[in-house]
């Protein structure tokens, strides 16, 4: 079973990282979530959804949301350092953190560590795989350019919450979609939400 871990950051762009996990869910991979305790607080504002502050609590709830299997969604808590995204020797080697606070960036920048999302994203570093960061800032200060830089020098997709709008959206929903098919295509996953450039259906996989 392919595994990712996806974070929920303080930034905005809930609706991203919902539709995010929805799609993940519905193509059967395994997700380890991580939210942090502001990330809560903007889906509450952006999403009107109450996610509860209890891992196991919201595990639930999202099972529930998302009628998925059980074996496929497991919240952690923010200081549950024996989950298996803490150590190299069992996180998965693909990481998004959708969305991403500059805040968030800057501690993975600097290597903290100091919770179990920036402690993933280190581990998924380390171990020389594939972490996507979905920012979601304007405007951006030297200080977050300079903290974007140095991830995307060491290999991290830098993906700004920025959809294009070539495939004339008509909704929110589709500028959503824009941007969470980007993220399925740099995760190497079928996506059948928008047409690649030159195509007008999307061509077979």
């Amino acid at each position: 079973m392919k595994e990712i871990t996806l974070a929920f950051t303080g930034a905005s762009g809930a609706p991203y990282g919902w539709r995010l996990l929805q799609l993940l869910l519905s193509q059967g991979i395994r997700v380890h979530l991580l939210i942090s305790s502001a990330a809560r607080v903007v889906f509450a504002t952006e999403h009107d959804v109450k996610l509860s502050a209890s891992p196991d609590k919201c595990t639930e709830q999202l099972l529930v949301q998302f009628n998925c299997a059980p074996e496929l969604l497991t919240v952690y808590g923010k200081d549950d350092w024996f989950s298996p995204v803490a150590s190299g020797s069992a996180a998965p080697r693909q990481m998004v953190i959708c969305p991403c606070s500059t805040g968030t960036v800057a501690a993975i920048a600097s290597g903290a560590s100091d919770n179990l999302i920036e402690r993933a994203a280190d581990v998924v570093i380390k171990e020389g795989g594939k972490l996507i960061i979905v920012p979601r800032e304007s405007p951006l200060s030297a200080i977050h350019l300079e903290n974007l830089l140095k991830l995307a020098r060491i290999g991290v997709c830098i993906m700004p919450a920025a959809p294009g709008f070539y495939h004339q959206p008509k909704q929110i929903s589709d500028l959503v979609d824009f941007m969470v098919a980007r993220i399925l295509q740099q995760l190497g996953l079928d996506q059948q939400l928008v047409a690649r450039w030159g195509y007008s259906n999307q061509p077979p996989q």
